[in-house]
Parts: structure tokens; C-alpha cells; sequence
């Protein structure tokens, strides 16, 4: 058998207590074999864990990967200013080898950070999937789609185009990638096409992904219209079932609160993006409290700017407390369970969690350093303290993708120098 031992560190088991142990891996089945003091077994290969805690992959749970490129390119304007006069402009003029370069790039930082899984929203997303086969990731991907200011004909091409690549690529990378139809959200794209995605999506078992109440601006024009508030809208199209997931989520109601936890339609936080464009502070306390399913994601590195999933999980604590006016709402484990295991569960995908049997994605994050001493409480540091920096090696599905701070499947100076060339070009496009 072909095995890892993580040996030396302590480890964050999924009740969020902390143990010393060691990790046994499977390598060949990407599963954790056993956790544990004197494990009776000799490993093909082992991490050193001393002076670090052991924990589950973080999982970004919404993104645009690609969007690496275009960090800050446009900063500081309201979210539909920012779309339209900056980046769908941009957008327009990338090309597929910009998205694969922008991919790897943003790749690249999530292994540096200990992300492990991640969701992902964009296009030309056949060149996302064979950056992610390369890079050892697991993700759930999808193309974003957009009806609004196209003709019949387009706007009928672009659904067509979420939901074959989703066919399509379903269980690529040995299974490491899953789909998602991925219709934009409810304000840019028509009704007559958001119904026939979701009736397409779930006949083939495949999740839902969109925005949804991520401003007033996503909210209002639905409420005037159709009398009905946006996630009672969903649901009459049949978005909104327990395989499905909505990023943001910040300007929910009660009853729409209510609406995701009777359907156990997950929700996606992005706290830097929601902060940056000023776009509101979600009720996440209040949606937890209803036991609906709450991840964190990153959002574009164009809104965050980075996919530093240790800065949003601190962020997500602190905005909640804000939000709910309460200094104990959005508490240190509510965050790390959100970073991890909520955050795989509303994607629909394994790990968030150290368990026999469960799969191997895993970061090891080095404690020496003078912003995690003392070592009162590690939960605690992993909330407010701990940064991706502070990640000494990463594995997914038991391989490893990093060693020592050292990137083993792509190569990272080489992706940072195509990126700074792809933009050059992109810039005298635009």
C-alpha cells in the first residue's frame, strides 16, 4: 500500500477539539486511513508536523478563479458600476489562454494557503479543468451565464453552453472535478431561461449555483416586478433544493431565511467582497440559527483582492458580529466549521473534515510564529490570527501539493511570470 504519514503535530478533529496525533493517508484511495498515536504502520513517504496543527483543507466555496488577473484593476465602486464599466469590459477581452494562465495562478495561491477544494463560476472553463487536473485540486466548476442584453439565439447559447460543459465534465480528474449549471443570477438572466437550466441541471442530478440578494439592486427590481422576494422566486423555478447553492446572500429576509432552511439550500458568505463594494453585511448569525447551511468563499480576486481563505474566515467572524450587534454571534468555531465543513457540505463535496475514511485534503499550518504565540486556544488563532502564510504543506486527495512551503505541482514562478505577461497583452487590448 502506498502510503502518507503527516507525524509530530496536533490535530483539529471535527468536534473542534485538538489532539496530539498522527495522520495515516491511503494515497492510492485519497482517504485518511487512521488518526492517532503510535500508528502501527511504515509509510511510503511522511511530512514533518512538529510545531503544527494539522487541519481539514479549507474550501472556497465561490469564485472566479481566473479573475486573478484583474486584481486591482478597479477598486473602490458600488457593485453594477464595478461589473459594468470595469470588468465585463475586461472580460470581454480575455482570452482562453488568459483564463488558464489567470487559473493556475489563482491555483497556485489557494495550494500556498492550504485551500484544497473550491466552487468556481466562469468561462472557457475547459481550460479551468485541465489547470485544476494539473494542479491536484478538487473543485466544483461551472459556466457562468448571462441573458441580459443578448439577442434570443445568444442568450439560448450561452444556457446551452452551463449546462453541456456541466455534462461534459462531471467526474473529470478522476473525480476530483464535478459541475455545476451556473446561470449568473436572477437579474441577469430571464426567467424562461433560469427554468429551463434548473429542469435541465436536476434531470441530470447536477446542482444549481448562482448569485442571488447579493445587493438591494438584486433584490428590489424582483420585488417590484413579481411582488415576491428573490429566493420565493427561485424556488418557483426550482432553484432552490438541497443540491443547490447561492453565493452571498447578504439582503435575506426572515422568510427567505426560513426558505433555505426548509430546502437545505446552501449559502456561500463572502465577507471582503460584500465589505469592498459595499454591498451589506449578511444575517449570518440569524441563518445559522435556522440551521441553514452556511460556506465561505473568496469571491474574484478582483473584489477580495486575494483567495486567502484565513482572511475570510476572519472576516466572516468579525462582520457577523457586527451584523448581528452581538460580539458572540459568528463565533471562532462557527467560522472554521464554515471555512471547512460547512463550506464543503453546501457545495456538495467531501472533506472539511479529519476522519478515518473520509478523504485526504489537508493543510498543515506551522505554529511558530510570533502572531500564533501563545497557543491558548488554536481555534481561536485559526479565526483571528492564522494566515495562508502560515501553511507549511498541503494535500488533497493524498498527494501532496506543496512541501514546505514549496509548490509541487505547477510551477509557481513560472505561472507568476505568463500572468504578468498575459496582462501586459490584456491591458493594450482593452
Amino acid at each position: 500500500m502506498d502510503t502518507l504519514r503527516i507525524e509530530g503535530g496536533q490535530v483539529l478533529r471535527p468536534d473542534m477539539t485538538v489532539e496530539r496525533a498522527d495522520v495515516l493517508v491511503d494515497r492510492d484511495d485519497g482517504t485518511i486511513l487512521d488518526i492517532g498515536t503510535d500508528l502501527d504502520a511504515d509509510a511510503s513517504e511522511t511530512l514533518d508536523a512538529d510545531g503544527c496543527l494539522v487541519m481539514p483543507g479549507l474550501v472556497n466555496a465561490h469564485c472566479h478563479v481566473s479573475m486573478t488577473l484583474l486584481r486591482g484593476y478597479a477598486d473602490d465602486k458600488p457593485l453594477d458600476a464595478w461589473l459594468r464599466e470595469d470588468i465585463w469590459p475586461a472580460e470581454a477581452a480575455l482570452t482562453a489562454d488568459d483564463i488558464r494562465v489567470g487559473a493556475e495562478l489563482g491555483l497556485v495561491e489557494m495550494i500556498r494557503s492550504g485551500t484544497t477544494t473550491f466552487a468556481d463560476m466562469y468561462f472557457d472553463v475547459p481550460e479551468i479543468v485541465d489547470a485544476v487536473e494539473k494542479a491536484g485540486l478538487r473543485a466544483r466548476l461551472g459556466h457562468g451565464s448571462v441573458t441580459i442584453g443578448k439577442d434570443d439565439d445568444d442568450a439560448w447559447d450561452d444556457i446551452e453552453e452551463s449546462i453541456e460543459i456541466a455534462r461534459e465534465f462531471d467526474g473529470a480528474a478522476d473525480g476530483r472535478i464535478r459541475t455545476a449549471v451556473m446561470p449568473h443570477s436572477l437579474t441577469t438572466v430571464g426567467e424562461e431561461y433560469l427554468r429551463e437550466a434548473a429542469a435541465e441541471a436536476h434531470e441530470d442530478d447536477i446542482p444549481v449555483h448562482y448569485h442571488a440578494n447579493e445587493t438591494t439592486d438584486e433584490v428590489d427590481p424582483i420585488v417590484e416586478e413579481r411582488d415576491e422576494r428573490p429566493l420565493s422566486y427561485a424556488k418557483d423555478l426550482g432553484m432552490l433544493t438541497e443540491r443547490d447553492f447561492i453565493a452571498h446572500g447578504v439582503h435575506v429576509d426572515d422568510e427567505e431565511i426560513a426558505l433555505l432552511a426548509e430546502t437545505g439550500t446552501g449559502v456561500v458568505h463572502c465577507p471582503a467582497s460584500n465589505m469592498k463594494l459595499a454591498s451589506g453585511m449578511a444575517p449570518v448569525q440569524d441563518m445559522l440559527d435556522a440551521g441553514v447551511t452556511v460556506g465561505i468563499g473568496t469571491d474574484g480576486a478582483a473584489s477580495n483582492n486575494d483567495l486567502d481563505m484565513f482572511d475570510e474566515m476572519r472576516d466572516a467572524a468579525m462582520i457577523g458580529k457586527l451584523a448581528a450587534d452581538d460580539a458572540s454571534a459568528v463565533a471562532a468555531e462557527d467560522v472554521v466549521r464554515m471555512g471547512t465543513a460547512g463550506s464543503a457540505e453546501a457545495i456538495g463535496l467531501p472533506g472539511g473534515a479529519l476522519e478515518v475514511g473520509g478523504v485526504a485534503d489537508i493543510a498543515v499550518v506551522d505554529l511558530d510564529a510570533p502572531h500564533l504565540t501563545p497557543a491558548n486556544d488554536l481555534v481561536s488563532h485559526l479565526a483571528y490570527a492564522a494566515r495562508g502564510s502560515d501553511v507549511r504543506h498541503t494535500v488533497c486527495n493524498g498527494q501532496v501539493l506543496m512541501r514546505d512551503r514549496e509548490v509541487l505541482t505547477l510551477d509557481q514562478a513560472a505561472v507568476m511570470e505568463r500572468a504578468r505577461d498575459a496582462v501586459t497583452a490584456l491591458r493594450d487590448r482593452i
